[in-house]
Parts: C-alpha cells; sequence; structure tokens
C-alpha cells in the first residue's frame, strides 16, 4: 500500500489567487519552493489559488476583517522560514503590514494594535526556519 504525505495545521485555502501590493521590496524576485507565493522586485506579493493557510493565530477570533490580513501575513512569515525573505529586516515590517490591513478592512483600532502587540512579542518563533511544518506519511 502507497502511504500519502501530507502536512497539519491548515483551516483555510484560497478560492483565487490573490495580489496586493506591499511596502517590503526584496533586491529580486522571490518565488517560494511551492510556488503559491511570489514577492516582486517592485513589493507585488501574488498568493496563488489553492494556497493554504492557518488563518489568524492565537487567542483571537477567525472574523473576516482577520481574514485577508492573516493570508499576506501567513504568507510573509512563510517566506521568512523559508530564508527567502530576510526575518530580521521584514518581521517588524510584517506585523506592521498586518495591522495596517486589519485597520483598511474594518477592525477596531484597539484590537489591531493589540493583535499587532501580541505580534512583536511572541511572533519571532513562527517566522524562524526551524519551524516549517512536518510532513506526516499514513500510513506510516
Amino acid at each position: 500500500m502507497k502511504s500519502i504525505s501530507y502536512k497539519q495545521g491548515y483551516k483555510y485555502q484560497l478560492s483565487e489567487s490573490y495580489s496586493v501590493e506591499i511596502p517590503i521590496k526584496p533586491e529580486a524576485d522571490i518565488v517560494s519552493p511551492s510556488g503559491f507565493i511570489t514577492l516582486s522586485l517592485s513589493g507585488v506579493l501574488t498568493i496563488k489559488q489553492h494556497y493554504a493557510w492557518d488563518g489568524p493565530s492565537g487567542p483571537t477570533l477567525d472574523t473576516l476583517n482577520f481574514m485577508r490580513p492573516s493570508l499576506v501575513h501567513d504568507a510573509l512569515y512563510q517566506l521568512m522560514r523559508e530564508e527567502l525573505l530576510d526575518n530580521d529586516e521584514n518581521r517588524k515590517s510584517a506585523d506592521h503590514l498586518l495591522f495596517i490591513m486589519c485597520k483598511e478592512d474594518g477592525m477596531g483600532i484597539i484590537r489591531a494594535w493589540l493583535i499587532y502587540k501580541v505580534l512583536r512579542l511572541a511572533g519571532k518563533p513562527s517566522s524562524q526556519a526551524n519551524n516549517i511544518k512536518t510532513v506526516i506519511n499514513a500510513p506510516e
């Protein structure tokens, strides 16, 4: 019997590709190994259809005004975990972008600010290379 390989921890899957211009501009175009995420030299982040992410993390609610910011933030943190985007140079900008997008999408300023502060205090491990999701095989 042949086994399957998968990763746990995803709740959502993008139904169509999404692109947004962001203030993070790499020195060269970036393409994730999976091909689901690209970040152009000019700062256009594209997340392709079928990309899976876990939505808002931590002790929070998965509200509509948090879904788009969580998608973009998760994609940026993935690029940092894959060491395609420098963590030290870009994590604060990614966290601030999430704050800005939350406000743009109608989240109250206090909730958006609290989320930003929690990310600044506790988010670093999620952006580091040793935090890549492991592949599980079933059956073993």
